[in-house]
């Protein structure tokens, strides 16, 4: 239950900040701590629609940051 708060508690952040106009710096640091915790609660509650959510936002994140080494040492 925790692992889904912070899910959703940092999607707000997200476009809290978006709103405001905050730069590509600070959106993509919160991306990538949204992936960390969108891999907590997927391994905390399983199943395939939570690991399929965090393969999605993997991707999506290394296609907004191509030239950025990966972070992602924890498999899925």
């Amino acid at each position: 239950m925790d692992e889904s708060r912070a899910v959703l508690e940092r999607l707000e952040r997200i476009e809290a900040l978006d709103r405001s106009g905050a730069g590509r710096g600070k959106l993509l640091t919160e991306l990538r701590a949204l992936l960390e915790e969108a891999e907590a609660w997927s391994s905390a509650e399983g199943g395939d629609a939570g690991e399929a959510a965090v393969s999605d936002l993997r991707t999506a994140l290394a296609r907004a940051t191509p030239n950025m080494p990966s972070h992602d040492m924890i498999a899925v």
